[in-house]
């Protein structure tokens, strides 16, 4: 919510808002001089003209309710997805980021690139980007990046003039039920683009929505392979969070790249990022140089500290795919252990892809869970950490993130590497780990 508000209230509106407990991005808010009311009550929303609410709010939230009784007499009531498409409507150069993972890297690379051009971009990332001091930024020119999340059809409000597919895998199969849903999803949002599509020419997903999609826009690839229209090539490892590669178009060397991002995964996100840039006519430099300061959006493969040897790392990877990625990437440094303390996010997710987390977690030498955090779910699954835990070997799980902060600093060894995983509060794992840590010293 915290971009839409920043766009919003730099276009002259005004807005007030509320939440459930203090944060970092709720002091911004309020900073801003929007009124921000701690705690849900349905006289919070007295007055206003249009209510939004997130797909986090639960149907019982007294001001939901509250908004659902005024909608009856006029007052209009969307869903933060609505609200998010008709921003974008406000833009002719709207760039909107679509795939089951790297959403967030690549939005924000193209965020970096654009701002190193010098264009005053408005941008909407679903984590946090240091750059931007948070995870949005109203600019006043016609480009705008945004994050195209699949979740609920999230994306077919959207009206994006050029459209990046980085992946189609298997998630939230709660609300698509089948992949062939999920795909024809991907399909109406190809159809969304006006364009241009860019879109990875070597995920079999994606290339079967591009036979099927109805579009006006033209599209593109990129890849790993040469039958790209863009892809990477004499790729180098220069250290563990370092990579240089030489981006490639239809056979001829546009630049050389330097990011400095672990994972073998994020020079395709950056080969997407450049490619969308690069079309639309950002000069090559800026290609270079916001790629080249790009060091990480907050939580995605983010390095928190090192204390007696050992370093610590947290990531947003709540989908098997996603944690394999990162665990592989782990299992290449030079570090003597890796470490994964993961909370499950929903108990759907958890029991429908149980043996693909415990295939995914089981890369890592060392495996901790937290109990699943439910969300927007009530446990009808009748699923567990303990059930994803009996599935990988040595893994253990605690109730309490005490519990698990104290297990794993009782046992990490100078050298080893500690990753903390999920869209959740996991982090605060983290940060308890670090400071257990210091406090041995």
């Amino acid at each position: 919510m915290y971009p839409l508000a920043q766009i919003l209230h730099t276009k002259g509106y005004y807005l007030t808002g509320s939440d459930n407990n203090e944060t970092a991005t709720l002091d911004a808010v309020r900073k801003m001089g929007i009124p921000v009311m701690l705690g849900q009550k349905a006289e919070n929303i007295e007055g206003a003209d249009l209510i939004v609410f997130s797909a986090a709010i639960m149907e019982d939230n007294p001001e939901l309710i509250a908004a659902r009784e005024a909608a009856k007499h006029g007052v209009r009531l969307a869903e933060r997805a609505e609200l998010l498409g008709l921003v974008t409507e406000q833009f002719s150069k709207a760039f909107c980021v679509s795939g089951t993972h790297g959403k967030t890297t690549t939005t924000s690379m193209l965020t970096m690139i654009m701002l190193a051009a010098n264009i005053d971009v408005s941008a909407v990332i679903g984590g946090k980007l240091r750059a931007i001091g948070g995870s949005g930024r109203a600019g006043k020119s016609e480009y705008m990046v945004c994050e195209a999340c699949e979740f609920k059809d999230t994306f077919l409000h959207l009206f994006p003039n050029i459209s990046i597919i980085l992946n189609i895998d298997e998630d939230h199969m709660d609300y698509f039920k089948t992949m062939d849903n999920l795909k024809l999803s991907f399909e109406k949002f190809c159809g969304l683009t006006t364009d241009l599509i860019i879109a990875n020419g070597d995920d079999e997903n994606v290339r079967e929505v591009l036979k099927k999609c109805h579009s006006e826009a033209r599209f593109i690839t990129f890849g790993k392979s040469e039958t790209n229209d863009f892809y990477a090539d004499y790729i180098k490892q220069l250290s563990d969070f370092e990579w240089q590669f030489s981006l490639m178009n239809k056979g001829t060397e546009v630049c050389q790249i330097d990011i400095h991002v672990p994972g073998k995964h994020n020079i395709y996100n950056a080969v997407a990022a450049a490619a969308a840039a690069y079309s639309a006519g950002i000069p090559v430099d800026a290609i270079q140089r916001g790629l080249d300061n790009f060091t990480g959006a907050m939580r995605r493969f983010e390095k928190l500290a090192e204390v007696d040897g050992v370093t610590f790392v947290d990531d947003y990877g709540h989908h098997p795919a996603e944690i394999a990625a990162t665990l592989k990437t782990a299992k290449t440094m030079s570090f003597k252990r890796v470490w994964v303390v993961h909370q499950p996010f929903t108990y759907s997710r958890t029991a429908m892809l149980i043996d693909d987390f415990a295939k995914a977690l089981s890369i890592a030498d060392k495996v901790v869970l937290t109990e699943i955090m439910g969300g927007r779910e009530k446990n009808t699954y009748n699923i567990y950490s303990k059930d994803l835990a009996a599935k990988i070997d040595g893994c253990v799980w605690f109730p309490t993130f005490e519990e698990v902060a104290k297990y794993v600093v009782d046992r990490v060894e100078p050298g080893d590497l500690v990753i903390t995983t999920s869209c959740c509060d996991v982090y605060k794992v983290a940060d308890m780990m670090i400071e257990m840590m210091k406090n041995k010293q």
